[in-house]
């Protein structure tokens, strides 16, 4: 486990069952290879795991009493006996609901029907588990800052950069000052422009993508609003943000990259933060958003000949 994971609770409300399966995926990269066993125990058969007590369950994950109890407390709850109520909850809530009819593994020779029925199920779960790890305390904050930056700067690569494109032209049709940075050097330069009152995102599925990391340091350290969109919460961009907003680690196959399931969640974290600053700033983004699409209106009309 790194150093920068917490093993004390918080103090926070335990997460809700239906968030518990969400968490685990979100945070099992960043524990002990011991600690990864209970997670993926947990979230595996939460009804079976239920049952057990904290030795048992340590027995049947060849672990120690003491791992148990600290991945639960990691995972958002007080001890081991709260998590077993959260995971009583869960399996409830499994039975009670739909089953998944397929998983996203899919295989070279799966016919088309098959592949986009996965597909849709493994998007509809990133999503929801994206929704239900999201801080919305940490989000209100950096809804709270970008709506009164006098510039915005957004730092992604490769298919981050596609996302940070997409947030940079909607903050633009509300009337803000923000530009989409996908080239390094040209994001570093644009860094050291910024200043307190300036915010500056950085859009990074793995938390440890240098060519955001580096701009995103730069702003820090300038003085500007700092804000990491991550799957990774204690990856080495977070050392330099201010605001850390989480999004879902679905798992990776061969036939579904890590880019694919990162940039589904990424842009709903994209969508929550234009929509609420558009809240915060109606009076003025309403006539901006208007104004953008009467000036494109004409590009949308059928042509006459």
């Amino acid at each position: 486990m790194t150093n920068d994971v917490k093993e004390s609770f918080t103090g926070d409300a335990p997460p809700a069952p239906a968030a518990l399966a969400a968490k685990v995926r979100t945070l099992a990269p960043s524990m002990t290879r011991s600690m990864q066993r209970v997670a993926e125990a947990v979230a595996g058969d939460p009804a079976g795991c239920a049952a057990l007590t904290v030795t048992g369950l340590a027995e049947l994950t060849g672990t120690s009493e003491a791992t148990v109890v600290r991945t639960a407390r990691l995972l958002g709850y007080p001890g081991y006996r709260d998590l077993r109520l959260a995971l009583a909850g869960l399996a409830a809530q499994q039975q009670s609901g739909r089953a998944p009819a397929v998983t996203a593994d899919i295989a070279v020779d799966d016919p088309i029907a098959d592949v986009v029925a996965k597909l849709a199920y493994d998007e509809q779960q990133t999503l929801a588990d994206t929704a239900a790890g999201l801080d919305t305390v940490q989000l209100g904050a950096a809804v709270a800052a970008l709506a009164t930056a006098r510039r915005i700067d957004i730092y992604g690569v490769g298919a981050s950069g596609l996302v940070a494109q997409d947030l940079g032209q909607k903050l633009l049709r509300i009337g803000l000052i923000a530009h989409a940075h996908s080239d390094p050097h040209l994001a570093v330069t644009n860094a050291v422009q910024l200043r307190s009152g300036d915010v500056a995102i950085a859009i990074t599925h793995s938390g440890s993508t240098g060519d955001v990391i580096e701009p995103l340091r730069v702003a820090f350290d300038h003085g500007a609003t700092t804000v990491a969109i991550t799957g990774r919460p204690d990856g080495p961009v977070t050392q330099y943000a201010d605001h850390i907003l989480t999004t879902s680690t679905a798992r990776e196959s061969e036939l579904r990259p890590a880019a694919m399931s990162s940039r589904t969640s990424q842009l709903l974290v994209v969508d929550c933060l234009f929509t609420c600053v558009t809240q915060r700033t109606y009076e003025t983004a309403a006539p901006a958003l208007a104004a953008s699409y009467e000036a494109l209106a004409h590009r949308h009309s059928p042509r006459t000949r």
